[in-house]
C-alpha cells in the first residue's frame, strides 16, 4: 500500500482545502465543498474565505446570510458552525445523539432526571410562535417546569442539542456585532429537517464521509470522527469502500480516499495564507501533525489565528488598531519575513476596507 508522508498530506490537505491556490468558485459553492467553517466567532469565517477564494466580497457571504441560503447553526463537534443551508438540513437529525451526549458530558450531574425527549417537545412548543429568543429566554420559560438543572444547563441543552435552531442574522454579517437570537431552524429556511434514515441504513453518513474526504483527505477513520464527532460512522465506511481508495501515513496508519481527488506532488510550492481562529483546516483531523507541529497543537484549539508558511503553521496573528501583527513560531528567512509581510498587508486591508496596509513581524524565537 503506497506510504503518504508528511508533506504529501500536508500538499493534498492545502489543495482540498482552497489553499494551494485561491479558487474562482462562487462563495456558497466554496461554503459547501468546505462542508461549512466553523463559526463561533462571527466574523472568522470571511477571513477563512478570504485566504481560499479569488476577490472574496464579504457582502456576498453577508447576503447569503441575510437570504438564507447558509444559516449559523451548532452542528460538529456541537460548535457552531456556518453551512450551506440544505447541509444543514440534511445532516441535522444525524448529529442529534452526538449533541445530547456532548451537553451531558458537560452536565451530566445537573440534568440528571430530565427527560430530554420530553424537555425537546417542549423547547420546540415555546419556539413554535417564531419569535426570536436568546439561550436565556428559552431556558427562562421552561425554569419553573424544570428548575433543578439551572439556566445555563438547561439553555445549552436546548440551544446546542434537543431544539434544531437557527442564529439570525445580523449575527455573522461582516462587520456587525450582535447578539445570538434563535429561532427554529425548519422555520427559518422554510423546510423540515430530513427525518432520520430507518435502522440499518446510513444514507446521511456515506455522504459525510464522501464530503469529509473531498474536503479533507485522505484522511483516517479517526480524522472523520473528530472532524464531525459522530463515534457512528464505520458501518457508513464499509458501505462505501469499494468506492475508496486506501494509502498508509508513515506511522501505518489505513487512509481513506476518493480515487479522483487532487493529490499534488509534494513539492507543489504552498503560497503563505493566513488562517482565522478555529478553522478547519486544522481542527478537521485528530492527528494534525500534517499541517501544524505537535508543540503548536494547543494554537488549534485555543483560538490562535496562525499563518502558514511552505503549508504549515509558523506563526500567529492578530489585529491591533488596524494592524496586522505577526508573531513567529519559528525562525523566518528572509524570503519568508517578506512574503509574510506582503500577504500581512493585503490582509490589512481587507480588514480596514482598505484603509491599512500595516504589518509588523515580531522578532523570529532564538
Amino acid at each position: 500500500m503506497t506510504v503518504l508522508d508528511t508533506r504529501a498530506l500536508n500538499r493534498a490537505t492545502l489543495a482540498r482545502q482552497l489553499l494551494l491556490d485561491h479558487a474562482d468558485v462562487p462563495v456558497l459553492d466554496a461554503v459547501a465543498h468546505l462542508c461549512g467553517l466553523q463559526a463561533q466567532e462571527p466574523q472568522e469565517p470571511f477571513v477563512g474565505l478570504w485566504a481560499r477564494l479569488r476577490a472574496f466580497d464579504p457582502a456576498v457571504l453577508s447576503d447569503l446570510l441575510i437570504r438564507r441560503s447558509v444559516v449559523r447553526t451548532h452542528l460538529m463537534r456541537r460548535t457552531v458552525h456556518l453551512l450551506a443551508a440544505g447541509d444543514a438540513l440534511a445532516w441535522r437529525a444525524r448529529h442529534d445523539i452526538m449533541l445530547r451526549q456532548r451537553v451531558l458530558g458537560n452536565y451530566r450531574r445537573e440534568l440528571a432526571g430530565v427527560d430530554l425527549d420530553e424537555l425537546a417537545a417542549a423547547g420546540r412548543a415555546v419556539m413554535a410562535d417564531d419569535e426570536p429568543r436568546s439561550m436565556t429566554e428559552l431556558a427562562r420559560a421552561l425554569a419553573e417546569r424544570w428548575p433543578a438543572p439551572g439556566p445555563r444547563a438547561l439553555g445549552e441543552m436546548l440551544i446546542a442539542a434537543l431544539v434544531p435552531v437557527a442564529q439570525l442574522p445580523p449575527r455573522g454579517v461582516w462587520r456587525t456585532r450582535a447578539g445570538v437570537r434563535n429561532v427554529l431552524l425548519s422555520s427559518w429556511l422554510g423546510r423540515e429537517i430530513d427525518p432520520p434514515a430507518p435502522k440499518g441504513s446510513d444514507p446521511v453518513g456515506e455522504a459525510l464521509v464522501r464530503r469529509y474526504l473531498a474536503a479533507f483527505g485522505p484522511a483516517a477513520a479517526a480524522d472523520l470522527r473528530a472532524w464531525c464527532g459522530l463515534a457512528g460512522l464505520p458501518a457508513a465506511v464499509a458501505a462505501i469502500r469499494e468506492e475508496l481508495v486506501t494509502f498508509r501515513d508513515e506511522r501505518g496508519r489505513e487512509l481513506l480516499d476518493l480515487p479522483d481527488a487532487p493529490r499534488p506532488d509534494p513539492d507543489t510550492p504552498a503560497p503563505v495564507r493566513f488562517l482565522p481562529a478555529f478553522d478547519n483546516a486544522l481542527l478537521g483531523y485528530h492527528d494534525r501533525s500534517r499541517i501544524i507541529d505537535n508543540a503548536h497543537r494547543g494554537l488549534s484549539v485555543a483560538g490562535a489565528r496562525v499563518v502558514l508558511v511552505d503549508g504549515r503553521v509558523a506563526a500567529t496573528w492578530s489585529v491591533k488598531v488596524g494592524t496586522v501583527i505577526v508573531t513567529p513560531l519559528r525562525r523566518f528567512s528572509r524570503a519568508d519575513r517578506t512574503t509574510v509581510a506582503e500577504q500581512g498587508r493585503a490582509l490589512a486591508s481587507f480588514l480596514s476596507d482598505n484603509d491599512s496596509q500595516r504589518v509588523q513581524i515580531a522578532a523570529s524565537p532564538r
